[in-house]
């Protein structure tokens, strides 16, 4: 708004409808000429204020149910007319619309008027001097008391001008050498250059007129077309055939703003050769169906030997040939491959033929050549006559085996005497070294795709298990007999306060989409163990990713979740055969878990089972590919290895150095441990897959030995629900950092406690609990009875809080929140001095 116009009547009462509208476009038109503010009277104007003076713009007011319209003193202006001839009925104004354009008017108001939308339409005025002039019209609908369209309002500016910049653009398409046309909104066609004037007919007889409505162009869906390309903003193309003259043309169109731009160029001539090219192909495929047995030999050829042979079977009595020599690039160069019909002599002295023979040209150059006879070798390679008499043969086909353009080897077929090939049994010899050259090609591919594929598994499988406290572990995988790409994985996971993931699983199948889904599934239990999510949800999860993978994917899974301070172990599975342990006394026992489907085929929730591990146990999880073959099943594969297990020796038993003792002070004994533990796996492969035995699936095992926490490297606290929480948190944090003459980290460790603990008590509630562990770095952690969720957040400079996780994030190596079933804990780690590595260098065994 502007500002308020106030009007003075001497005439008592209300106004009436007609003055009520008058007033109403005289208040607009006084605010348009006003422009957007008052403001500073010097300023300069905004840039659509400048453009408002140069584009005149008058504002209208319809009463659909009288019919009457009412003006401002700008609508004559813009229409170019007196303001004595327009009387303010809607009649006269429909004489003023050019009579081509008076049915697309219509239409639109009355759209507008049905759908209650905004009214716009661009279209030619007629004035009483009979010059024609273009305008905008925009409008809105204004209901009644009743609900219904009462009044139409709106605006109308000039665009002639417009129309005439667009026809100084039309004189530079006019000469094009492809057909041109400018199609509006409303498909009307504005603008024909000459070229289109000859495809589709005179320019008179095209303006105005809809573009899918021309007999020349008119094809069923062109409308749905174009309006569908505007609203995508994407251009489209289709090749349409005159009716009258029986020539193709195609149509390109673009969408701009406000309508189309169309291209036409005639493409009778491209689609005829393509038709004769087409011709031509068929015949070619009726010549090369003669030799369809050798293709389908070649096709279900598997071998080099193979290819070999069918050539020699199939080609050489075809062209009354008696040798052949196939030769291919290889890691030292070009290697024969096999021959037929040559002394071993003369193949063996093929590596040493000169440069300039004609099969080195061949290979070099990618050409093939055809030696006719003797002489003919003699005249155009000197010199070889006496190195070709040594194969005994009389004439040549020297052929390149080409794949995508690429040379991979050679050919050569000969024949006991002279021989001048005809063009045709060039070209047919020609079309089988292509042939020939695909299906090697085939083999060498299937090879590096292979090879590739092994990489691929063993990249997604772990390269080095972590060295950690808790857990000191060592694995092995062994692929399958065929060397299919299988999908069985397992991994070691750290987690907060020591605690210890262990993860193995089995994708069922085989082959690159299961080594895939292995690799997905890999990274979800990754993500999932970093978020702390409890063993049966982490399942649950991997069971929705797995039914949504399709209804023929499947996977079992055991999960494993190990904390060294209480020693428990809880574990959730999905169809995966049940660990084993190991007890410190060589006692060797299955744990009786939950019977749960496989991942895919399960419906959550997942059964835990919780037991508590003695220092020094062996955990050994497995694939039923380490305990089941095509020879045992896996309950009698499952004895053996408990059997293999109970067998005493160094690898079983844990160390002999107390719990309370052990500081793998310079990482050499837990090393130790884990070259025990390779040692264990090495030794259960070797008993449960022997070389011998045939093995339809992949296998993997994990062996893990655990290892609680001393007592003496943790201590807990239980703290009030009060402010004077943090200062005796601090309090204890002093005491015991100097006890483990941590001195240097007394200072960050009490802001970190300060912090977590006051968290709690202004946004959280009890019990309140504060832990140190002393490990491979001090562990600071905060317990609290609730679940909610602290974030971090960009504080403000005026905030006051909203800087303590910030300040916890800068102040310590990591952290994080883990929940449990009666609160949450917030933790938080800092290296050590002197702290060893938390990975080895070794990789896991396969």
């Amino acid at each position: 708004m502007v500002g308020v116009m106030a009007i003075l009547t001497t005439r008592p009462g209300p106004l009436t409808a007609v003055e009520k509208s008058r007033l109403e476009v005289a208040a607009r038109s006084v605010a348009d000429r006003l422009g957007p503010g008052t403001g500073d009277q010097h300023a300069a104007p905004p840039p659509l204020w400048e453009a408002r003076e140069t584009v005149r713009v008058g504002a209208w007011d319809w009463n659909i149910h009288t019919g009457d319209i009412v003006w401002d003193d700008e609508m004559p202006l813009v229409l170019g007319i007196s303001p004595d001839f327009f009387d303010g009925r809607i009649e006269t104004w429909r004489r003023l619309i050019h009579p081509q354009d008076l049915p697309t008017v219509v239409t639109q108001a009355e759209q507008a008027l049905r759908q209650g939308g905004e009214y716009m339409v661009r279209h030619r005025v007629r004035r009483p001097d009979g010059s024609v002039g273009w305008v905008e019209a925009r409008g809105r609908i204004i209901e009644g008391d009743d609900g219904r369209p009462a009044r139409m309002v709106g605006r109308l500016w000039e665009t002639t001008e417009a129309r005439a910049a667009w026809d100084s653009v039309g004189r530079a398409l006019q000469h094009m050498s492809d057909g041109f046309l400018a199609v509006d909104s409303s498909g009307r066609i504005m603008y024909v250059n000459e070229r289109a004037q000859e495809l589709l007919g005179p320019s008179g007889d095209l303006s105005g007129r809809a573009l899918w409505e021309l007999p020349a162009v008119g094809v069923p869906g062109l409308e749905a077309r174009c309006r569908r390309a505007a609203v995508d903003n994407i251009a489209t193309g289709l090749d349409v055939r005159s009716p009258t003259s029986r020539r193709w043309y195609h149509l390109r169109i673009i969408p701009v703003p406000d309508g189309w731009t169309v291209y036409l160029s005639d493409v009778t001539e491209k689609r005829e050769k393509r038709a004769r090219h087409a011709a031509e192909e068929r015949a070619a495929a009726e010549r090369t169906a003669r030799i369809g047995g050798l293709t389908r030999a070649l096709a279900e050829a598997l071998t080099v030997q193979d290819v070999v042979s069918a050539v020699a079977e199939r080609v050489l009595p075809l062209f009354g040939a008696t040798g052949l020599i196939v030769q291919a690039f290889g890691p030292g160069g070009v290697q024969t491959v096999e021959s037929v019909g040559y002394p071993r002599s003369y193949v063996d002295r093929l590596r040493d033929q000169p440069e300039n023979s004609p099969l080195n040209q061949a290979l070099r150059d990618g050409v093939p050549k055809f030696i006719d006879s003797p002489q003919e070798l003699q005249a155009h390679f000197p010199g070889l006559g006496a190195f070709a008499a040594l194969g005994g043969k009389r004439a040549w086909a020297f052929l390149p085996l080409l794949v995508s353009g690429r040379v991979v080897g050679g050919c050569v077929i000969s024949f006991n005497r002279p021989r001048r090939l005809k063009d045709a049994e060039r070209g047919l010899l020609i079309a089988l070294s292509g042939l020939l050259a695909q299906t090697l090609e085939r083999a060498r591919l299937y090879d590096a795709e292979h090879h590739r594929a092994q990489e691929l598994q063993r990249g997604l499988l772990p390269r080095a298990l972590p060295l950690l406290p808790a857990v000191t572990a060592a694995a092995c995988y062994h692929p399958a007999s065929e060397g299919a790409l299988g999908g069985d994985w397992y991994d070691v996971i750290p987690l907060s306060g020591d605690r210890v993931a262990l993860v193995i699983g089995d994708v069922m199948a085989h082959g690159l989409s299961e080594a895939a889904t292995m690799g997905r599934l890999r990274t979800a239990v990754h993500a999932f163990a970093g978020l702390e999510v409890p063993p049966d949800e982490v399942l649950s999860h991997l069971n929705d990713l797995v039914s949504d993978l399709g209804e023929d994917f499947y996977a079992t899974c055991l999960y494993a979740l190990y904390d060294p301070a209480t020693g428990t172990c809880v574990t959730s599975c999905a169809g995966h055969p049940p660990p084993a342990v190991v007890d410190p006394d060589g006692t060797v026992r299955l744990l009786d878990l939950a019977a749960d489907p496989p991942l895919g085929a399960a419906i959550p929730p997942f059964e835990t089972t919780e037991l508590v591990l003695p220092e020094g146990s062996l955990l050994v999880l497995y694939t039923d590919g380490f305990v089941e073959s095509a020879h045992r099943d896996i309950d009698a594969g499952i004895a053996e290895l408990t059997a293999a297990l109970a067998i005493p020796s160094d690898t079983t038993r844990p160390a002999s150095e107390p719990a309370g003792q052990r500081t793998w002070s310079d990482g050499q004994e837990q090393t130790n441990e884990v070259e025990r533990l390779d040692q264990l796996c090495a030794s259960l492969t070797s008993a449960m897959l022997p070389e011998l035995e045939h093995t339809d699936d992949d296998a993997a095992v994990l062996v893990a030995r655990v290892h609680a926490l001393p007592a003496e490297t943790m201590a807990t606290w239980t703290l009030p629900e009060d402010p004077v929480a943090a200062g005796q948190a601090r309090a204890h944090i002093r005491s015991q950092l100097a006890e483990w003459q941590l001195d240097d980290l007394v200072m960050t460790t009490e802001l970190l406690a300060s912090e977590m603990v006051g968290n709690v008590v202004r946004h959280a509630k009890g019990p309140l609990r504060l832990r140190l562990v002393r490990s491979r770095a001090l562990i600071c952690e905060v317990y609290d009875g609730s679940l909610t969720t602290p974030r971090i957040r960009r504080a403000r400079d005026t905030d006051e809080g909203g800087r303590g996780l910030q300040l916890i994030a800068a102040l310590s190596q990591r952290w994080g929140v883990r929940y449990m079933f009666d609160g949450k804990c917030i933790w938080t780690e800092q290296p050590l001095p002197d702290a060893p590595p938390t990975h080895t260098a070794g990789l896991a065994k396969g």
